[in-house]
């Protein structure tokens, strides 16, 4: 009884992601499970075809960068300036001629 309840608890972590499960050892360390695809035939024994695999291409990556940093900079230079001006954030001009 008690190993089919330690089968299904180790079952359900695997089911559920990256978990610590604690040891039985006496020193109480712990070891990490983490989930990874084990099936690769079908249950008649064909081998399962390769994953499907989303290249991301240069022009890809700068239609994602491109736009967030324009609109990064924008937000940040509004905002530099709405401190500027209500006094909240004014750089000191310190000449220092020394």
């Amino acid at each position: 009884m008690a190993s089919s309840l330690g089968r299904l608890f180790r079952m359900s972590v695997l089911r559920n992601g990256r978990e610590t499960v604690p040891s039985t050892g006496a020193g109480g360390a712990r070891r990490t499970v983490t989930p990874h695809r084990s099936v690769v035939t079908t249950s008649s024994g064909a081998v399962l075809p390769k994953p499907k695999k989303t290249t991301f291409g240069l022009i890809r990556i700068a239609v994602v960068v491109v736009p967030f940093l324009y609109v990064g900079t924008r937000i940040s230079k509004n905002f530099a300036a709405l401190l500027e001006e209500h006094d909240i954030f004014v750089p000191e001009d310190d000449d220092d001629d020394d």
